[in-house]
């Protein structure tokens, strides 16, 4: 039997990392880059099994700047015929531009401080969080298709609708870019007069300007394309910021000490890792017979922030009908099932373990 084959389009750090984790899930990998010289490489260095795209692939991720994405995933739903999804952080514009059965918008919130083809890694989304962004176009197979290929590579799929993603992106990825930026800015303006100063800047200070080292003409189209949410976001900054310095100018020991606690306690409940298997339930979920039904469950997972960690589809016996086993926390696991009830569906818990 002849193994499957995928399309990557646009062969830079993420597009390059795709095609070696869809190797590793046994698939022939096709790939092309507006950069001849980057295909090549890409070939040679077997990232790629062949150049150009495969019209008879079973999915196509088009990994390109995000001015050129609704082209490219035009191109693609017309010269393929199998899954098409793109890889941009910038998700309104391409969601209202197409919609097609078979494109669903996605944004894997994976990286490196390497670049292009040279950091490409097989393991980059492991443990990433990986956005999709389905509307009432896009077919349950389709979905779930990708959502199951996508967690084979070890990320965690979460589905919003675009505009809430790209609010949200705006304040958890795009913000804290420029944040990065102007403090690495600020350092370095001050450093001619204050010679120790990037020499002291390591700890913490390393820690928090790391991701100013991206590659900066990515972000012009980031910021273009995303504009009205990153305005929002700074905004909302600006006056987090006068607020702490009011505090501290005015020395309101206890105020600051609550803000600082807050802050504390917001980062220790960041999302970790799934845990002990005790700690785990299954929820097994009949997909009724509406468009769309699949890609319910996922944005309902995000509305109640109920980590999914793994899922699959189970086919009944006739095939036309499906169940959705999911894996959740236990202590999550009634939440998740009464979002499930008050939305038509039937679902069943049980422990893991």
């Amino acid at each position: 039997m002849q193994p499957p084959f995928a399309n990557v389009i646009g062969l830079g750090l993420i597009g390059a990392s795709l095609a070696l984790a869809l190797a590793e899930q046994g698939y022939v990998v096709a790939g092309e880059d507006r950069d001849e010289a980057v295909s090549r490489t890409a070939l040679d260095r077997n990232i790629i099994s062949r150049i150009g795209i495969v019209p008879d692939a079973e999915v196509t991720f088009v990994c390109t700047p995000v001015t050129t994405v609704v082209d490219e995933v035009t191109r693609a739903l017309k010269n393929t015929q199998g899954i098409v999804t793109d890889v941009g952080s910038v998700k309104a514009r391409v969601a209202t531009a197409i919609h097609d059965a078979r494109f669903i918008p996605g944004h894997p919130m994976a990286g490196s401080e390497l670049d292009g083809i040279d950091g490409a890694d097989a393991t980059m989304f492991d443990k990433a969080v990986w956005v999709l962004c389905p509307n009432s176009d896009t077919a349950d197979d389709s979905f779930t298709r990708l959502a199951g290929l996508v967690t084979s590579f070890g990320a965690e799929v979460v589905a919003l609708d675009p505009a809430t993603h790209d609010e949200v992106v705006a304040i958890v990825s795009h913000v804290p870019h420029l944040t990065a930026a102007t403090l690495m800015r600020l350092a370095d303006n001050h450093s001619e007069e204050h010679l120790a100063l990037l020499r002291l800047a390591a700890g913490g200070f390393r820690d928090m300007t790391r991701i100013a080292s991206g590659r900066p003409g990515i972000w012009l189209d980031i910021c273009e394309h995303n504009k009205d949410a990153i305005v929002q976001g700074l905004s909302s900054l600006i006056e987090g910021l006068e607020m702490m310095r009011d505090v501290v100018a005015g020395g309101r020991r206890d105020e600051l000490l609550s803000m600082l606690t807050q802050a504390r306690q917001a980062r220790t409940n960041l999302p970790i890792s799934a845990g002990p298997v005790d700690r785990l339930s299954e929820v097994r979920i009949p997909i009724p017979d509406r468009p769309g039904a699949a890609a319910e469950v996922f944005t309902l997972s995000g509305e109640l922030s109920v980590n999914i960690f793994d899922f699959e589809i189970v086919h009944s016996l006739e095939g036309d009908r499906g169940v959705m086993v999911t894996v959740v926390r236990a202590e999550q696991a009634e939440s998740f099932r009464g979002g499930l009830l008050a939305r038509g569906f039937r679902p069943a818990v049980q422990p893991l373990s």
